[in-house]
């Protein structure tokens, strides 16, 4: 598989995606159309340009899935899917009421198609939605995403603010909570990081500090971007699925 799973799709002072340039066009090399999925927003239309203008500088047309007459198809003749940012749980109901949740996983599994994936889309990569930050502002028919990586993710990871007048939980506090009924590995990818497997590895890259990694029974672990990950790939999920 060839997966590049970005923290966000925006950094302060730069244009949309300019921060991860050098590593898009590197996991698109070779690639001269993407399928973009812009359902995690309102505005399809709007989303599918903002990102069809980043790409055309790196020689790529994009084409919009909501623009299909048979989405599925759609998934089935694209040479690279990049599934964007924005509420994951809208993200979600939306590709499994269009049956695109297995035909994404299928093509990138079975058919080695690169996926890109940022915040929401980075959650589909994972096996299922339960460390997402956002709001339920509608319901998905389950949990369930597209379990491309055996662990789970925190996109726009932030870290504990000492003497912040913020009574409600911190991150970390949430993922302890996670963690004490399911047993699986998180990482937290701070904002500036991603993730980039290709096969068997899975490397940690970035323009800021790096992710943190927690587990049950353990203290978070800290990696710097260049660090190798791919211990996680053998990582065994165990989720409660009561409310699944």
């Amino acid at each position: 598989m060839k997966l590049l799973l970005l923290s966000n799709s925006s950094a302060p002072g730069r244009a949309y995606l300019d921060h991860a340039r050098e590593v898009i066009a590197d996991h698109l090399a070779g690639v001269e159309e993407l399928l973009f999925v812009p359902y995690a927003l309102a505005d399809h239309d709007g989303y599918t340009a903002k990102v069809a203008s980043f790409m055309e500088g790196l020689g790529i047309r994009v084409s919009g899935v909501h623009t299909a007459d048979d989405p599925r198809a759609a998934v089935a003749a694209a040479r690279a899917v990049f599934i964007g940012g924005g509420n994951s749980f809208r993200l979600l109901k939306s590709l499994q009421e269009r049956g695109l949740s297995e035909a994404i996983a299928r093509r990138v599994r079975e058919d080695g198609v690169p996926y890109m994936g940022s915040s929401a889309g980075t959650n589909m990569a994972c096996p299922t939605l339960r460390t997402t930050n956002d709001m339920p502002i509608v319901q998905p028919a389950s949990f369930e995403t597209l379990d491309l990586v055996p662990f789970q993710i925190n996109p726009h990871y932030l870290d504990p603010q000492p003497g912040s007048a913020h009574m409600g939980e911190t991150r970390e506090e949430r993922l302890t909570q996670f963690l004490e009924e399911n047993d699986v590995p998180v990482l937290g990818l701070r904002e500036g990081t991603w993730l980039r497997r290709t096969d068997g590895a899975l490397e940690l890259g970035g323009v800021a500090a790096g992710a943190r990694l927690f587990t049950a029974d353990a203290d978070p672990a800290e990696y710097a971007p260049g660090a190798d990950l791919g211990h996680l790939l053998s990582a065994r999920a165990r989720f409660d699925h009561r409310t699944a």
